[in-house]
């Protein structure tokens, strides 16, 4: 599948702040996985009642994928219990827009026969549902167990406006029995903005128009829970970036 996929020059190479789709080239170096994996129980799965069964873990917007694997490890005991991953029945797909992103995701990936790594942007409707419906049939389910979604929604509320913003929490919720959300607050979209006209650059196209304000996450919460028909079963803290992570639940 054809996918936009924003260019990346060496100026995004070395700021980590300067690509304004969020796809930072090396992003786990200043944000590494353990600042959420400390805050998410390694229980989770158990806690979402998938115990040995088979389930379905879908990362939106997963970079070059060191967080993916990091979740998936830490989610399936892999380091206390040495378990083998080929008996295990999980799998997890991660997208990411940015097709070199990807490309870096799939080279290192040590599990290709549980873990899948795709060149996806979820802004594109049609084609992304086409993606995602054909991997949920080849596995015989209507819809994944847990979706996560990690400092994600602010480049899309950023870049697309605030119907946008609404529509991809409506999408995840969709997808998803259980949705593990991350949503940058206000503040960071400040420093999105600023980093940006640092750069010399035009301002993102809605942030002076976007209505959608100040306690993203609140927001969110409102629209998942009253349009969406999901409820806020835990928040398991904030990150070290002040990030809260809310995990919501099909009704």
């Amino acid at each position: 599948m054809e996918t936009h996929v924003p260019h990346v020059n060496k100026e995004e190479n070395e700021d980590p702040g300067a690509a304004p789709y969020g796809n930072f080239i090396n992003y786990y170096t200043f944000n590494p996985p353990e600042n959420r994996l400390s805050l998410i129980p390694e229980t989770l799965l158990e806690d979402i009642e998938l115990g040995s069964e088979r389930g379905l873990i879908l990362d939106v917007g997963c970079n070059s994928g060191d967080l993916s694997v990091a979740l998936y490890k830490h989610l399936l005991h892999e380091e206390a219990s040495g378990s083998d991953f080929s008996k295990r029945e999980v799998y997890l797909l991660g997208f990411d827009m940015d097709q070199d992103l990807i490309l870096r995701a799939q080279n290192s990936n040590p599990f290709p026969q549980n873990i899948q790594f795709v060149p996806l942007d979820i802004t594109d409707d049609p084609g992304s549902r086409t993606v995602l419906e054909s991997y949920l049939g080849g596995f015989g389910c209507p819809r994944f167990h847990l979706c996560t979604c990690f400092a994600v929604t602010m480049w899309v509320h950023l870049n697309h406006g605030d119907a946008a913003f609404l529509s991809l929490l409506s999408r995840l919720a969709s997808l998803c029995e259980f949705l593990l959300l991350e949503a940058q607050p206000w503040k960071c979209y400040r420093s999105a903005a600023r980093r940006l006209r640092k750069l010399g650059r035009s301002d993102f196209d809605h942030f002076k128009t976007l209505e959608i304000r100040g306690d993203t996450a609140a927001h969110a919460r409102e629209h998942l829970e009253k349009q969406c028909s999901m409820d806020l079963v835990q928040s398991f803290g904030n990150t070290t970036w002040d990030r809260s992570l809310l995990l919501f639940k099909r009704r």
